[in-house]
């Protein structure tokens, strides 16, 4: 399986963003999606997962109400929406796959290249 991320990019503090990661390689809607980040001298952090129906999402903290995640089976595509973005969303964002939506990233096998997002105040 390979997954592909992208639409990272630098923008200024209270923007937006969608990232994007492309599963192939297996039947894509069989499968959780995940979303992780992980800033420069930081641990990799959860940041969202959503199921392989698209029903059920679970959200870390920082991002709950700023971020939203979402998948197109159809296109074997999942997507990550953030909104009023903060300086300390700066972060290479990871996009994973994994028979559930687990918080943890040792529950996800297969992972995307990372795309940069940088946010400036």
């Amino acid at each position: 399986v390979q997954l592909q991320a992208s639409g990272g990019g630098l923008v200024q503090a209270g923007g937006s963003l969608t990232l994007s990661c492309a599963v192939s390689g297996r039947t894509f809607g069989t499968y959780a999606l995940g979303w992780f980040r992980q800033a420069p001298g930081k641990e990799r952090e959860f940041v969202a997962t959503i199921d392989w129906g698209g029903i059920h999402t679970a959200y870390a903290n920082s991002v709950k109400g700023r971020f939203t995640i979402s998948r197109d089976n159809a296109k074997n595509t999942g997507y990550l929406r953030m909104d009023s973005l903060k300086s300390e969303d700066t972060a290479v964002y990871y996009c994973a796959s994994a028979t559930g939506t687990y918080l943890n990233d040792s529950n996800y096998p297969d992972w995307g290249q990372g795309t940069q997002v940088t946010v400036s105040s």
